[in-house]
């Protein structure tokens, strides 16, 4: 199998009739997911998604792909095809279309309709096209298919791409479940079809290449349901992602079924809801859900909450529920759904959740202790059947970490994919398809753009380190003045200490020290404050380093008179 090498270089121009496969995000990592297809000096972008933060990035709001590769090329595309509605594969397209707005997105209709109310809120008006299953659509030099596929989400596509170079058939997040909710199957047949038409290059969802076996219908959740409706003595609060609709349906069942009101939480989910039942994805009886402030009069045993926070998000509703940050206070008897699975990195937060919630009293119910979610992605038994269905001839494993990635090579090997021809490539690795055969031939920048609050990219892997020593070591600041022109302290040092663990009367300890450096500089002829700063900080450090084993961020302040 091929991989990528630590010393790749920068790319060769591509050769004439080749296609070139760029992914700049969702390699390696769960989100982020974006691939750029070029042929002809033209591209095609394959959805366009953003990674959520982990503890170690704080401060940071998203993270998006790094357009750097493609900025000076915005011209050149010719469209971005977006697979389904969910965050990790639409969230970055308003800060690229930030730079082009007028970029054409292509997607089935309620994809559109969900990236259309978040590209509202930038205040851009894009250029749509709408597609269903079994269209095809001519984008620049690229002949798009669009299938049917089944996911967590309804009207999720894959595309398969014909060129002159090929056909590179892109799964986008599927699954293969044979009773879904919505009747929606995955089209095994249009599948096949292509298969013997010959799949040049699939691009496979590798999320659960790990797990064997089938994922379970998502119908087999209903049942499950309605025994915790049936159970709870008080409110119900149900966590999801706010674009899951098939799950919020299978709650809104059960509440019609038990007699209870629904009312929705949190921007995201009331937008996403609205927009689902207004396109008819969403069955809702009537008088079925109410405002959440209408619950007020509502005995607790008639309430469900719909929110988000399925992932211990810290703003999100669940989370601020389970701190005590929030209009909705649990009481003891309430029941909590927590109705998703762990995106891998999120453990810890999502514990840390139900901890809380479980101190107020609450029965936490979720995924480890209840079947009340199934994953959206093809587990290892569906993904054989997959490719013995398709017959690719060069195979690149998406969408997963790496050890998702390689599961999922080797599977596509056990079915008959060469060896060499299974390329597990990573983010910003090019893979040219040439004459049939798809290599990896060097890497672009794909790094991590963190937003922060309004600003994109302004913070860097530096300000992160910064900002974890803050937060985990505290601050120290010391002020001196000395005398311009011999450099001899004149006042201070005075010290002050935030978050450091070291008690204010400790640092005259140091003072000393402090004194001493400053005073042999002053022998030496150095006045210059930049160098007095390193000075003092280098002994105020030592001595913290010494006495505690920690490492506070220091800071210097040495003034001139």
């Amino acid at each position: 199998m091929s991989h990528p090498h630590p010393e790749l270089g920068p790319p060769p121009k591509l050769p004439e009739g080749g296609l070139r496969v760029t992914p700049l995000g969702g390699l390696g990592e769960i989100g982020r997911n974006m691939t750029v297809f070029e042929y002809g000096g033209r591209l095609l972008i394959v959805d366009c998604g953003v990674l959520f933060p982990e503890e170690e990035q704080p401060g940071v709001d998203l993270i998006l792909p790094d357009f750097t590769s493609i900025r000076d090329r915005l011209d050149d595309i010719d469209g971005i095809v977006l697979t389904h509605g969910h965050e990790d594969h639409i969230g970055g397209v308003p800060f690229l279309l930030r730079e082009k707005p007028d970029i054409p997105l292509i997607g089935s209709k309620l994809t559109l309709a969900l990236i259309e109310a978040k590209l509202q809120e930038h205040r851009i008006r894009p250029y749509t096209l709408e597609v269903e299953e079994g269209h095809r659509e001519r984008v620049g030099p690229f002949e798009c298919q669009f299938i049917a596929v089944n996911h967590s989400i309804p009207d999720a596509l894959a595309v398969a791409i014909r060129t002159p170079a090929g056909m590179a058939v892109h799964t986008g997040d599927f699954k293969m479940d044979q009773l879904p909710l919505d009747g929606r199957l995955t089209d095994l047949p249009a599948f096949a079809k292509l298969g013997e038409e010959g799949i040049d290059l699939l691009l496979v969802d590798s999320t659960n290449a790990e797990v064997p076996g089938f994922v379970p219908p998502e119908r087999d959740i209903s049942n499950v349901l309605r025994q915790v409706f049936a159970n709870a003595q008080k409110r119900i609060i149900v966590a999801s992602f706010a674009s899951h609709v098939h799950r919020i349906q299978q709650i809104l069942d059960a509440a019609h079924e038990y007699g209870r009101r629904v009312a929705f939480v949190g921007r995201s989910m009331v937008r996403n809801m609205g927009i689902a039942r207004d396109l008819g994805y969403l069955r809702v009886p009537a008088g079925l859900v109410v405002d959440v402030k209408a619950l007020d009069d509502l005995p607790d045993d008639e309430v469900v909450l719909v929110c988000t926070g399925s992932q211990g998000e810290p703003m999100a509703a669940l989370s601020r529920m389970a701190n005590r940050d929030h209009q909705i206070r649990i009481v003891p008897g309430d029941t909590v759904i927590l109705a998703s699975s762990l995106i891998p990195g999120n453990e810890n937060a999502v514990y840390r959740v139900i901890n809380g919630l479980t101190r107020w009293g609450a029965n936490v119910v979720h995924k480890g202790n209840a079947k009340v979610h199934v994953s959206g992605h093809a587990s290892a038994g569906e993904l054989l059947y997959f490719y013995n269905i398709c017959k690719p001839r060069n195979l690149m494993p998406v969408h997963g970490e790496w050890r998702h990635l390689r599961a999922n090579a080797e599977l596509g090997a056990l079915t008959g994919v060469p060896k060499n021809r299974c390329v597990i490539a990573e983010d910003g690795v090019v893979v040219d398809l040439v004459d049939g055969t798809a290599k990896i031939v060097g890497k672009v920048q794909a790094g991590y753009v963190y937003v922060d609050g309004l600003t994109v990219g302004d913070v860097t892997e530096t300000s992160l380190k910064d900002r974890r020593i803050l937060g985990e070591e505290g601050i120290i600041s010391v002020f001196v003045v000395v005398d311009s022109t011999t450099g001899k302290i004149v006042g201070g040092p005075h010290i002050q200490a935030r978050g450091s663990g070291i008690d204010d009367a400790a640092f005259s300890a140091v003072i000393p020290k402090i004194e001493d450096s400053l005073a042999k500089s002053a022998s030496d002829g150095v006045v210059d404050p930049h160098q007095l700063q390193q000075l003092v900080r280098r002994a105020v450090g030592k001595w913290v380093s010494d006495s505690y084993r920690r490492r506070p961020m220091i800071l210097p302040i040495v003034v001139e008179v």
